[in-house]
């Protein structure tokens, strides 16, 4: 595929992805009773990506210290 297809391609679906969250949250999306807001469960993911990164750091530099301190 040549290169300034695929980089449309990917910002139409970058930009589709930002408006359905939003029209999702702004708007009132049910379905037999069941609320379809996409943003919400989207940023609450991404809080716990990077509460697990910031702890696998962590353990990382733990072990990198116990490692420094066998030598």
């Amino acid at each position: 595929m040549n290169k300034w297809i695929e980089i449309l391609v990917g910002l139409i679906v970058v930009v589709g992805v930002i408006f359905i969250a939003w029209a999702s949250s702004t708007y009132d999306w049910t379905l037999f009773g069941k609320d379809f807001n996409f943003l919400n469960p989207a940023w609450v993911f991404l809080k716990g990506g990077i509460f697990w990164l910031l702890m696998l750091i962590g353990i990382l530099l733990i072990f990198l210290g116990i490692n420094d301190l066998k030598d």
